[in-house]
């Protein structure tokens, strides 16, 4: 049993960082599920104050920042490994990530997305019963906005109903952080960036 603390959409905020960093003591993995800048600016400085984490550490990149991005900012922080369209084993569990905005948002330029078909070339390769960490939530699920629109993403969506991971990860969607939702055997939880401890 590995204990995981799940965050997501910190957006620059260095003291919800901060309290992350406190709270890492206590776990065996922490995951960020993207967006960890505003609008593509703050990534760096919001990614040194998280590298005061040092136990073993998984990001995917949000919509607010690059997968080029985050790589960069995250060079010199050796608890973290970044994934989207990959896979990693980490204290004895699979983790596969995704991140950006799926489907495309309206936000413009600054937004990193990826179209549906995109998603689910990226998404391919993920194996079964592992942890997929996405930074968009799987459609149905955790994926309501403020004005009770379904925001989430088909190709996530499918991913889980086919591979069951026994944990799924997301943020993105700041009207639903902190719920959680099952799909099949799954549990998907919007982790929102206060942070959620999980036993998996």
């Amino acid at each position: 049993m590995s204990r995981l603390l799940l965050f997501s959409d910190v957006h620059s905020d260095r003291s919800a960082c901060r309290r992350l960093v406190d709270r890492s003591s206590e776990v065996d993995v922490v995951v960020g599920a993207g967006d960890f800048a505003t609008m593509r600016r703050n990534l760096q400085a919001t990614i040194d104050a998280l590298s005061a984490i040092d136990v073993p550490t998984v990001l995917v990149p949000g919509n607010a920042e690059s997968v080029e991005e985050l790589r960069s900012a995250c060079a010199p922080w050796e608890a973290a490994t970044v994934l989207h369209g990959e896979g990693a084993e980490i204290d004895g569990l699979s983790f596969y990530g995704i991140g950006g905005g799926i489907p495309v948002t309206p936000f413009g330029d600054w937004s990193y997305d990826f179209t549906e078909e995109t998603a689910e070339d990226l998404l391919a390769d993920c194996p079964s019963g592992g942890v997929l960490v996405s930074h968009s939530p799987p459609k149905n699920a955790v994926d309501r906005d403020s004005n009770g629109r379904h925001l989430g993403s088909t190709a996530v969506r499918a991913a889980v109903e086919e591979k069951s991971p026994t944990l799924t990860v997301c943020g993105h969607i700041h009207g639903s952080w902190g719920e959680e939702a099952t799909i099949g055997d799954t549990t998907v939880v919007n982790a929102g960036p206060q942070g959620r401890v999980v036993e998996v």
